[in-house]
């Protein structure tokens, strides 16, 4: 194996100052790591707000931003299988990500599903754990049933659409542009424009949602409630308008409807790998059967990360924002 270089580099943030490139120590794995030689990172919400300050990584995470990369694997640490370095893989990551080189556990690393670019499968691990997770596991929709996804075009937004359709539901979402609905259609949900129509009034019409994954909390939340079946479920995962809400718990009592929510960084390297090992038995194959495909807005190279998030912040993009190494 070729020796490793003393340094990488990778995407320094400080709060109020433009994100630049940087050189920091070459990371090295611990036991159950392994070290990949980046090929592409993808750009997340809670990127935007690390950068701020506002969200520090776990305990023993690097302090450098990105949650998902895919590359070859150069180096391992203790205990892990051999078979492994040169492979190439994706893999959710607890920070690290906008670099030449990050760790991860191997527990949250994945092959390469058959058919797919690095770049391609940069684009799945946060997205794919988070919607599996959100959606399958904690609201356990199931074929048949209506879900309805705020976001429809953000990252989570499409992949939610293809996940749930491969599972043979039946799929609602909002966003806020013609044509950004348009390409809702296109991945096979009905798609509603927030800004010109009510869709609490059309989720109504069509007879309510089973489980309703919500990004936009605030007055959504009650919104959401209102528009659910009977023993619905809601699934909290963000909140753009304000973590706040006022709530009328007897339409939740009466209806027996469910609010939850998580977040995925701060689980354990146990739990992630239990998410990994369901992701890799059924979406995988959605994937490689052409059911499941990662939306890539635009791609930056990875000293351009500042660009990358003025677009991400101006809301225009729709699916995932890519930095390519």
């Amino acid at each position: 194996m070729t020796a490793l270089p003393a340094t990488a580099q990778a995407i320094i943030a400080t709060p109020g100052q433009p994100l630049v490139l940087g050189e920091i120590a070459m990371p090295v794995p611990k036991a159950g790591e392994v070290l990949i030689a980046v090929a592409a990172a993808g750009l997340n919400g809670p990127d935007q707000i690390q950068r701020k300050g506002l969200y520090p990584p776990p305990p023993g995470a690097p302090d450098t931003l990105g949650l998902e990369v895919a590359g070859t694997v150069v180096a391992l640490g203790d205990g892990t299988d051999p078979a492994l370095l040169g492979q190439e893989v994706c893999a959710l990551l607890p920070g690290g990500g906008y670099a030449t080189h990050a760790v991860a556990h191997v527990g949250s690393v994945l092959p390469v599903p058959a058919g797919l670019t690095l770049l391609q499968a940069a684009a799945l691990p946060e997205t794919v754990f988070t919607v599996w997770t959100n959606v399958f596991d904690r609201a356990a929709l199931k074929p048949g049933e209506t879900l309805l996804v705020h976001g429809g075009t953000s990252g989570i937004g499409t992949t939610a659409i293809q996940m749930a359709r491969a599972h043979g539901a039946r799929v609602f979402a909002t966003a806020g542009s013609d044509d950004k609905c348009a390409l809702i259609e296109r991945l096979g949900a009905t798609a509603i424009n927030y800004r010109t129509a009510d869709f609490g009034a059309i989720l109504a019409e069509a007879g309510g949602a089973d489980v309703v994954l919500d990004m936009v909390g605030g007055d959504y939340i009650q919104k959401n409630l209102d528009l659910l079946k009977q023993d619905g479920r809601l699934v909290q995962i963000a909140y753009r308008n304000g973590p706040v809400a006022k709530l009328n718990l007897m339409r939740l009592m009466l209806k027996r409807l469910t609010l939850t929510g998580s977040t995925l960084r701060p689980r354990s390297n146990t739990e992630k790998a239990a998410i990994a090992a369901a992701v890799r038995a059924t979406v995988w194959p959605w994937i490689e059967a052409g059911l499941v495909s990662p939306v890539i807005d635009s791609t930056f190279p990875l000293g351009e990360a500042e660009a990358a998030h003025a677009r991400m912040e101006s809301g225009a993009h729709s699916g995932k924002i890519m930095l390519v190494v």
